[in-house]
Parts: C-alpha cells; sequence; structure tokens
C-alpha cells in the first residue's frame, strides 16, 4: 500500500493559502503511508513530465487535520516517488485549527 487511505475531496476547510504563504513554511519529510489523498486520479502527463515542477513548488503541500495528513498537492510527487522505491516525501505542512 502506497498511501494511508485514498479520498476524494477535502474533508477539512480549505486552507486559502497563498503561493507565498505555502513558501513560508519549511520543508520537512513525511511517509507516504501516512499520507490520505484528497484526489483520487490523476494526470498522467503531470506524472510523466520531468518539468512538472518547474512553475510550481518543489515540494508537496500537506495539510495536518484531526490527526491525519492530507496531500492537498502534490500527487505525481508522492507516486513519483513510490516509483522510486521511496517511502518519504518532501512536504509543507500545514497545521489547520481544531487538529486534536
Amino acid at each position: 500500500m502506497i498511501f494511508k487511505r485514498v479520498g476524494d475531496g477535502r474533508p477539512y476547510p480549505d486552507p486559502q493559502l497563498s503561493s507565498r504563504a505555502w513558501a513560508a513554511i519549511p520543508p520537512s519529510q513525511v511517509r507516504l503511508d501516512q499520507l490520505v489523498t484528497t484526489k483520487d486520479t490523476l494526470q498522467l502527463a503531470a506524472l510523466l513530465d520531468e518539468d512538472s515542477t518547474f512553475y510550481g513548488d518543489l515540494f508537496a503541500h500537506v495539510v495536518r487535520w484531526k490527526g491525519d495528513l492530507y496531500l492537498e498537492d502534490g500527487l505525481h510527487r508522492a507516486l513519483r516517488a513510490a516509483l522510486h522505491q521511496r517511502s518519504v516525501l518532501h512536504a509543507r505542512i500545514h497545521v489547520i485549527d481544531g487538529d486534536g
């Protein structure tokens, strides 16, 4: 199993962070098997494109809410890591209030 769970949508409130706000969060390592996806489909072109992060953040975006880690953005990065047999992903983690 790659992920803890495959979700379909956000169960948490929209984080409403700008690109600049995400960039201010220092990246840390997250185990793939601790992540819950917020998308159940992937654009294959994004997975195969070597330059897919050229205009975006180099790190995945994760939201911690109610004890779970949700992959907000970066599904293609996470799958690429799994395909390279890596069990961790570098991500920026935003904690939403109410995270018991």
